[in-house]
């Protein structure tokens, strides 16, 4: 695999349906197959996924997650935040753990998959990523090692017709760059739920921000530094891969590019000074 193509997992999970009515029976059948492999009692690592609105999107991550290849026992728990459209059916078809969070909100939603969950180890992920089957694997080689308390992956995006690959190699040749300077002094501004991991014993201690808020992850890699250290994984078969509809938020790649070059140019000194401490649970993102 090389960075100018999409793998060839990613077309095999990448299920064209549009609506829920439209998925057919025997996909989720066949999911269903792969996901009773992976059972096994008392999970060493849960991987947990919010969903609000996802009825097509979460049956493709947990379609992907249904492939994992591991050597750890698993549990796939998936948190439904109050959505409106067929996510609840999806899940209910799919043989998986789901629970259901009132409280609307990224941080809210993690927090009660975190409770709920029945593994040592948290592996979050998001209802619109695809996973590799390496993913869980090679997450674990680097939270497992002595003194790391969190891990987080990087990922890269699928093309669509407004953002062929090269414009996305692109962008995701910047990302990665800015990360590694971001690792420095402040590496919880790379934690990004798609891909993120910590022990839950340690999770739980710190907890989530409770209220609808960006960066939820990034707050609690950051509350999660007082007890070990941070690691990145970077190698490409635990690479996530997901959509361009938050790019497409920005209204083209190149409004895309520019909103991002400012963000980091604007705070790139920053970078190289730790962050002061400070309540996770009430700051802003200015």
């Amino acid at each position: 695999m090389n960075a100018w193509s999409v793998p060839v997992w990613v077309k095999h999970v990448n299920y064209p349906y549009t609506t829920y009515g439209a998925i057919p029976s025997s996909v989720f059948s066949v999911i269903n197959q792969d996901l009773d492999s992976l059972k096994r009692q008392n999970p060493v690592v849960s991987i947990v996924i919010p969903a609000w609105n996802e009825e097509v999107n979460v049956l493709r991550s947990v379609g992907s997650l249904a492939k994992t290849k591991s050597t750890y026992s698993i549990e796939i728990l998936v948190v439904d935040n109050n959505s409106t459209d067929h996510t609840p059916d999806t899940l209910s078809k799919l043989n998986i753990r789901t629970v259901t969070q009132s409280i609307q909100g990224w941080g809210p939603a993690r927090q009660l998959g975190m409770e709920a969950a029945k593994g040592t180890y948290i592996l979050t992920a998001d209802a619109d990523s695809l996973y590799p089957p390496g993913w869980v694997d090679e997450m674990m080689k680097k939270l497992t090692q002595p003194g790391v308390v969190c891990v987080y992956g990087r990922y890269s995006f699928i093309p669509s017709p407004d953002f062929p690959r090269w414009k996305l190699i692109i962008l995701e040749t910047l990302k990665d760059l800015i990360a590694e300077v971001r690792h420095l002094k402040r590496p919880h501004l790379n934690a990004y739920g798609m891909s993120f991991g910590y022990i839950r014993e340690y999770g739980l201690k710190v907890g989530y921000v409770m209220h609808k808020i960006r960066g939820e992850d990034g707050r609690l890699c950051f509350d999660l530094m007082q007890y070990g250290k941070i690691k990145q994984v970077k190698v490409r078969k635990a690479r996530v891969w997901t959509g361009t509809r938050t790019l497409a938020k920005d209204g083209s790649f190149t409004k895309s590019l520019i909103s991002k070059i400012r963000l980091e140019v604007k705070r790139f000194f920053s970078l190289f000074i730790p962050q002061a401490p400070h309540d996770t649970k009430t700051s802003t993102n200015e």
